[in-house]
């Protein structure tokens, strides 16, 4: 052992020694400057150009949107001056005669839904979109109080100048104002017609609002020669009649001479916008469209990032390859030669093992091989122990040391296997053995598979006896139970270590639950494969089982025990052997599945109704609530007095389908769901019909008491 040690240190230093790599670090230092260099310059050009690109057709769409939207603002506008215009001649026409104005004005309204008001101040007449304010839940007088409170603008467009505002505000509905001298049709009055009497109208934005619904990248709004919003795809503004005169497009647009332009600005945030304006041919309005140039070249930015991305992981793979390439294969083979030699002597535990790392993965041939090796080896190993401990091992996330733990121990085996196992000797005679380790390991399988789905741990099987544990592999120190019982750090070590202890215990019934359901889909496919083999000549068959099992919690010792040549992870003390008494009292007590006082006392509070609790549980506790009945016997165990056992009857909330989600196969079978869950059994009684248990005589149960040390007291 001393010379292995030597010669393993010898190799390491001698690694060490000849591990020199001038040429190499050169190497990687070059290739770096270079991909660096190419891949930076390509991906700088190609950002620069594809970014100028977008941007310029980003402006482009930004000013064809624009220009379509102002086009279709204007059209709409004008096309409601000429409405108005045409009413004023038909009413100059039809004179006094308030029928024929009244034909008129529904005419009008009938073909201009748009048009909600006409107002005419120097008579004070009103013409209403009735249609309209009735739409809109408004009162049509309510035109006229708008109207009045604006005498400052009639007074503007009485001096020839058309006047656009917002009454959204007054109205609480998207109306636009429209204020004009009457002989203008719209256009700007001049100083000899500076007398002009003035025409004004309300127009619902709503149509309007269409043609300015907001894009993913593009954003158009309507304002007036203020900065007033009139039209926005976002409708508290344009209610709001929000002031957008601090806009910088705003801006541009009010101290710009041209009709139309485009600028790229800042918001005070910092966030840069592309912005483009066109003013309508009356009233300086104008409408404004604007894209946030984050978003426009969010798509360059992406894909620039990708690319360095790439550039990064070229540039890592090349040193990688160089600094691979550059080293000296010779040494790194010798070390992987002497783990390959030591993995194959049986010798897992040598130094060499943890050099894997640190020798180089582009070693051909060896290094693949002695990974193999490793993982087969690996593999078996954790096939002949048990799966958790060995991971635990791996990760070093276990404990050599044996340790006091407060654990749910698991006990079950098969009722009548000597009887089984004598039908498979006369069955098959020399071939018995392979029939019933077949018939075994099926059994097994299944039910290792609901230990394993609760958090257990399969500590051994002793022929048809299973033996598995909850909490074992919890790094949990009981170092707390030193400290003051009412210091706030006892209280809380103590909270969490009760919460471990009863999550255990509901895992162990869980499992047991499952094991049920699964037992009867055994039998049930048992039954099915043994007739569809009966003809055939030593015709293989499956037997009809029934198992008891045993629970209970308590502390053990749990840890490595054995000599130095074999050893194996396993609890001991009082609790497992109470466990395995436990299990063995299943059938002088006519159940299945039996739990302890002490596994009883952990879940009645919080899983179990009974007198503890008022025969009440928690809403959140009732997927987890458990049926059990008390044994009306009092057993007298050794060291332990009198005791109560308790027959697991069901655990109404199961879900089957949940539970065994993890098998892909999986499918539900109707017999089998009265197992357990919500047509599971409500009493012994029922349980023990289900699985074809008969009714015990309490009054005559004769324990073997040498056998399970376990005394019956009296009923």
């Amino acid at each position: 052992m001393d010379s292995n040690k030597v010669k393993e240190k010898k190799i390491k230093t001698d690694t060490a020694d000849k591990v020199r790599h001038p040429i190499g670090v050169k190497l990687i230092a070059i290739i770096s400057t270079i991909v660096l260099i190419a891949l930076g310059g390509v991906t700088y050009a190609v950002s620069y150009f594809v970014t100028s690109d977008v941007r310029n057709n980003a402006e482009e769409n930004n000013l064809t949107i624009n220009s379509r939207t102002a086009a279709d603002t204007e059209n709409r506008i004008t096309s409601a001056l000429s409405s108005v215009a045409m009413f004023m001649d038909l009413l100059n026409t039809a004179g006094d005669n308030t029928t024929e104005i009244k034909s008129m004005e529904n005419l009008f309204f009938g073909r201009n839904k748009s048009i909600a008001a006409v107002y005419l101040p120097d008579t004070g007449r009103l013409f209403t979109n009735t249609e309209f304010f009735i739409s809109q839940e408004l009162d049509p007088e309510s035109a006229l109080n708008y109207f009045l409170q604006e005498e400052a603008v009639i007074e503007k467009a009485s001096n020839g100048y058309l006047e656009l505002h917002n009454a959204s505000a007054f109205f609480n509905a998207p109306v636009l104002s429209f204020f004009y001298p009457a002989n203008s049709n719209g256009a700007s009055a001049t100083a000899e017609n500076s007398a002009n009497s003035v025409v004004a109208f309300l127009f619902s934005a709503e149509d309007l609002s269409n043609s300015f619904a907001s894009g993913s990248v593009n954003q158009s709004f309507f304002v007036n020669k203020d900065g007033t919003i009139l039209v926005h795809s976002d409708s508290k503004l344009m209610m709001q009649a929000a002031d957008d005169s601090s806009n910088p497009i705003v801006k541009a647009m009010q101290e710009s001479a041209a009709n139309n332009s485009q600028i790229t600005y800042n918001k005070k945030d910092g966030t840069e916008y592309i912005g483009a304006f066109r003013k309508l041919s009356f009233g300086d309005c104008a409408v404004i469209t604007t894209a946030q140039t984050a978003i426009i070249l969010e798509g360059v930015k992406r894909t620039t990032r990708r690319n360095l991305y790439i550039s990064a992981v070229i540039l890592s793979l090349s040193i990688l390859i160089i600094y691979f390439f550059s080293k000296s294969l010779s040494r790194p083979l010798k070390v992987l030669t002497a783990i390959v030699n030591e993995i194959n002597q049986g010798n897992f535990n040598t130094e060499l093992f943890s050099e894997i790392r640190k020798t180089h993965k582009d070693e051909i041939g060896v290094l693949a091989n002695s990974t193999k090796h490793e993982r087969e080896i690996l593999n078996t190993f954790t096939k002949l122990t048990n799966k958790g401990v060995t991971q635990a091992i791996i990760k070093k996330e276990i404990d050599f040391e044996p340790h006091l733990k407060d654990i749910t121990i698991f006990f079950s085996d098969i009722r009548g296997f000597t009887a089984i196992s004598d039908g498979f000797k006369n069955r098959f005679g020399e071939k018995s053995a392979a029939e019933i380790i077949s018939f075994l390991n099926d059994y097994m399988s299944r039910m290792v598979s609901c230990i394993t789905r609760t958090g257990g741990t399969v500590d051994k099987f002793e022929g048809d006896a299973i033996m598995a544990a909850w909490g074992v592999l919890r790094n949990e120190s009981l170092d707390w139970e030193l400290l003051p019982k009412n210091s706030p750090q006892y209280l809380k070590a103590k909270k969490h270590h009760d919460a471990y202890v009863k999550r255990d215990a509901l895992a162990a019934i869980t499992c047991c639950m499952a094991m049920r359901y699964s037992l009867m889909l055994y039998n049930k496919e048992a039954e099915a494969f043994t007739k569809a083999h009966e003809k055939e000549p030593l015709a293989k068959y499956k037997p009809h089982i029934r198992i008891g099992a045993g629970l209970n919690s308590g502390r053990a010792t749990v840890g490595f025990m054995g000599s130095f040549d074999k050893m194996e992870y396993t609890s001991i003390g009082d609790a497992v052997n109470f466990a395995s008494r436990t299990e063995a009292s299943n059938k002088p007590c006519g159940t299945d599945t039996l739990i302890t006082q002490d596994t009883y006392d952990i879940l009645k509070y919080d899983f179990i109704k009974c007198k503890e609790n008022n025969f009440t549980i928690k809403p959140e506790n009732k997927p987890c609530e458990l049926i059990v009945e008390q044994i009306p016997v009092d057993f007298e165990v050794k060291g332990k007095g009198k005791q109560h056992f308790f027959g697991v009857v069901n655990m109404p909330g199961f879900d089957i389908k949940k539970f065994f989600s993890f098998d892909k196969n999986f499918k539900l079978d109707k017999d089998c769901e009265r197992a357990v869950g919500p047509k599971g059994p409500r009493t012994l009684s029922e349980m023990r019909k289900l699985l074809g248990i008969a009714e015990p005589d309490f009054g005559k149960v004769n324990l073997d008491a040498e056998e399970n040390k376990i005394q019956v007291a009296g009923s």
